[in-house]
């Protein structure tokens, strides 16, 4: 009986530890633009079973309520902005550490490379987008909304 009761809980730790989610997996982030500084939108984070994280926008902030994402390609191209997912392919590299994903600027509808960076407290995310090497791109800080 302890022995049927040992292994049925291990088994449930171990399910339990494999369905764990990413840190960012349902998480929501207000934008911020780099250059003006003002809060462009709020983008939620969701996870695939496979552990690679997408972020679409969810609610559009500060002047591009009800715009559409004229400049945009593919299923997004004058879609509303809100809805458009702006990140894609972003996995896991080390704690707090992604890496591998791409980002899809609304304003220009380009696609760049992006990586990020969760601070220690969970409050903000450093990402950078990049074309080619990480040095030449720009960066944005995202900072959690509960």
């Amino acid at each position: 009986m302890i022995k049927t009761t040992l292994s049925v809980l291990g088994l449930s730790l171990v399910s339990s530890l494999a369905l764990a989610s990413d840190p960012l997996h349902g998480t929501k982030w207000k934008t911020i633009d780099d250059e003006t500084k003002k809060p462009l939108s709020i983008v939620q984070f969701t996870e695939t079973s496979s552990g690679v994280l997408s972020a679409k926008i969810v609610d559009v902030l500060e002047g591009t309520e009800g715009e559409k994402c004229t400049k945009c390609v593919g299923k997004f191209h004058n879609k509303p902005i809100e809805g458009v997912q702006i990140v894609s392919g972003l996995k896991k590299a080390a704690n707090n550490v992604y890496d591998g994903g791409k980002i899809t600027d609304p304003k220009n509808g380009k696609t760049y490379s992006f990586n990020a960076k969760l601070s220690p407290d969970g409050k903000t995310l450093a990402g950078r987008g990049y074309i080619g090497v990480s040095a030449l791109g720009r960066n944005q800080t995202w900072i959690r909304v509960n």
